[in-house]
């Protein structure tokens, strides 16, 4: 589903993050990307999320190269990006509404889709993440987690069928982010979703990703990859072969070029 063929990406003024890198993800497959800090995790994924273009090389999903973002790409930020004076019910209609507007990309005529389709698009996620009982709130008013629970929901109303989701759970505490994480599972495994996930934590690689991509300091010029064929399962934490991966991902972050 995503091919990276001899990528190349630096930012202005400074030197190459990505260096004739090569990747492959298949369709269905659950992915992390893991590396410390200034490795480019979040830069890769802005490039398949087509908000960046490679400087040199190319950058494939579904066999097209990626100019511009695809509109059944979901990206799920750290900080949610919900609109503040928006309400749950809105920001998660917000993905929706812009392509009723739009089209299912700008290069298209409005889709012109009816407001009550909208509607019924939303209901099943709100229902389905928890949301309901605060669908009438604002970002403010609600937790961490009912937040990062409304980004969600807007996302997967528009039926991805690649999810690209950048530290999700970082800034919250431990019960909720461990809550949030089994969801994704459980939502992946429903829906046979692509997903890529960013983290710097080993646990959360190990958790999400069946297999797992690990980055070192610029340059990074080939796919380093941690077979996790427990990771992206509900039931894997906490078992002798999830400790295992952990221990296995630390020693590839210690030893990353």
């Amino acid at each position: 589903m995503i091919l990276l063929e001899k990528l190349t990406f630096a930012y202005p003024g400074s030197g190459p993050i990505f260096q004739a890198f090569d990747w492959r993800v298949k369709r269905g497959e659950a992915w992390a990307v893991l590396g410390p800090s200034g490795c480019g995790k979040t830069t890769l994924l802005y490039l398949l999320a087509g908000l960046l273009q490679p400087t040199g090389g190319r950058c494939l999903v579904d066999g097209q190269p990626l100019r511009r973002p695809r509109p059944r790409t979901g990206l799920i930020l750290q900080d949610y990006g919900l609109l503040p004076w928006a309400t749950v019910r809105q920001n998660t209609a917000l993905g929706l509404r812009v392509r009723a507007f739009y089209g299912p990309d700008d290069r298209h005529a409005p889709a012109d889709e009816p407001v009550a389709d909208i509607e019924a698009r939303v209901d099943p996620w709100i229902e389905r993440l928890g949301l309901a009982a605060v669908q009438d709130h604002y970002p403010g008013q609600i937790s961490g987690g009912q937040r990062q629970r409304t980004a969600i929901a807007r996302t997967l109303a528009l039926n991805p069928d690649l999810l690209l989701m950048d530290e999700p759970f970082a800034s919250l505490d431990a019960p909720t982010r461990e809550a949030l994480q089994e969801l994704v599972l459980e939502l992946r495994a429903e829906g046979g979703l692509t997903t890529v996930t960013v983290t710097h934590t080993i646990e959360e690689a190990a958790l999400l990703g069946g297999r797992v991509l690990v980055l070192g300091p610029p340059p990074n010029r080939r796919a380093r990859v941690v077979e996790n064929p427990g990771g992206a399962q509900r039931g894997y934490r906490g078992t002798p072969a999830f400790q295992r991966t952990c221990e296995t991902l630390r020693r590839a972050l210690e030893g990353a070029p």
